[in-house]
């Protein structure tokens, strides 16, 4: 069998000569508006999946490579379909378990895209497209990997692999659970990688060790049994939107920050990060200030946050001179990592019902909970995937803290207790997911496969 030593070279001149490849089959793909929301054509999320399956079955890899669904517990309809291919290990080898998703987020306003969201453009040094980094770079990070592994080890290989390409994390993972349960056995690991994450900088590779929760909900005000004219009962009769504006006001303290009791920190240290480089990631307006209080990264890694995300109101054309009865508003935490979610929405409520303006009747819906993780860096894993991270980029890594959240981390530490998790990534604090005009680096995409080819290769070294 090919040695550790021996095949690094021959396993790094594979991975950058398949870079121009993966990049083409990643444009494929992004060109493939994959999105799990309803409203949208499912049938390109089953393109999409089809497209990932045949990549993967290309490989040369797997045993086994199919396209499966799962049932959401709490409807008993079919989730969105994930792509779920597998390689048994051989000689006593680990099985490393690679996640990505293939859905992305809507494209939100076109108009606010400086190129087509699905027509992959190259401007710069970095890629445009949705999804070109969250998360299809994460797919074609795994499968050019992969490729790597085959071209130099060919029938050597005796690591186990185990690929799940999910279609729903950007709709809330509704069947997650149930895939997991569906397929246990099949995806068992010893080593979890979930690429989905985000890198220190373009050039600084990260290992993420903690993400912070949600809570998400819909929170109706409702102060009338019927709407009212503004001239003539306006100053004696409480709106909704009056008491939804004072109540929601009572979630932030002077400077921004949270101010609910019952909604924890985590005390742990931050690196160095400046209010200059803020703005430049976040597009910060000049005269616009930060908020919170403690170190930047404190207040994005380790305390909690509150966004109100969504309104259910007139819109500003078809505003008249009405008392409105009730108004509903989407509002999202971010938990600060050690707390549970459910604690965390419950403190809110009780926040909430106890401010009330003007003995405004509230209610509560569409409450949607995930927990943060903090991860165990004592395992070997993680410390190969320093080790590949520091010669695939040329860089040390950062251990980073992330503000957003990955809930379904909890279900694989909850299904797979010993297996150890590494949270990995592609992109970098420019990437702009979730927003217009998305975008990979492309430097950071060539490091990454890189990195997750010696980390693949290195494992294959181990015994279990």
């Amino acid at each position: 069998m090919t040695s550790q030593l021996s095949a690094e070279p021959q396993l790094v001149e594979a991975a950058e000569g398949g870079i121009p490849s993966a990049l083409a089959d990643l444009g494929r793909l992004v060109r493939i508006p994959g999105i799990a929301w309803p409203a949208f054509d499912q049938e390109q999320l089953q393109r999409s999946a089809r497209e990932i399956a045949r990549l993967a079955e290309e490989t040369g890899v797997f045993d086994e490579v199919a396209i499966r669904t799962a049932a959401i517990p709490e409807t008993g309809e079919q989730g969105q379909p994930g792509i779920l291919a597998t390689r048994a290990a051989r000689n006593g080898k680990p099985t490393v378990m690679l996640y990505a998703h293939h859905d992305v987020q809507p494209p939100g306003d076109e108009a606010l895209w400086e190129t087509p969201p699905f027509e992959p453009t190259v401007r710069d040094g970095r890629l445009y497209g949705r999804g070109a980094a969250d998360d299809k770079a994460g797919v074609m990070a795994h499968i050019a990997s992969l490729r790597a592994l085959r071209e130099t080890y060919g029938d050597d290989l005796d690591l186990g692999v185990v690929l799940f390409i999910e279609g729903e994390e950007e709709f809330g993972s509704r069947s997650f659970t149930q895939f997991l349960a569906d397929n246990a056995e099949a995806m068992r690991s010893d080593v979890i990688v979930v690429a989905d994450s985000g890198n220190w900088d373009s050039e600084t590779p990260a290992v993420t060790v903690s993400l912070r929760g949600n809570a998400k909900f819909h929170l109706t005000v409702r102060t009338l049994d019927h709407a009212s004219h503004s001239g003539m009962f306006g100053g004696a009769v409480p709106d909704a939107m009056l008491a939804t504006v004072k109540l929601l006001a009572t979630l932030w303290d002077d400077e921004g920050a949270v101010a609910v009791e019952g909604l924890a920190e985590r005390d742990s240290e931050t690196p160095a990060y400046d209010e200059n480089t803020l703005r430049s990631e976040t597009g910060l307006l000049p005269g616009v200030t930060p908020i919170g209080g403690g170190t930047i990264l404190s207040r994005i890694w380790n305390k909690p946050s509150i966004t109100v995300t969504g309104i259910d109101f007139t819109g500003v054309a078809a505003a008249s001179n009405t008392l409105s009865s009730e108004v509903t508003v989407v509002v999202s935490a971010r938990v600060a990592p050690g707390q549970s979610a459910q604690d965390a929405y419950d403190a809110m409520e009780r926040h909430l019902r106890a401010r009330a303006p003007f003995g405004a009747q509230l209610s509560f819906s569409d409450v949607d909970l995930g927990n943060g993780f903090l991860v165990d860096t004592s395992g070997w894993a993680v410390e190969t995937a320093r080790g590949a991270m520091r010669d695939g980029y040329g860089r040390d890594a950062v251990d980073y803290g992330v503000g957003g959240s990955i809930p379904f981390i909890a279900d694989l530490v909850e299904r797979y207790p010993d297996a150890q998790i590494l949270v990995t990534g592609v992109e970098d604090p420019h990437s702009r997911a979730h927003s217009p005009n998305e975008s990979l680096h492309l430097d950071t995409f060539r490091h990454a496969i890189l990195a997750e080819t010696l980390l693949l290769a290195r494992a294959n070294e181990r015994t279990v």
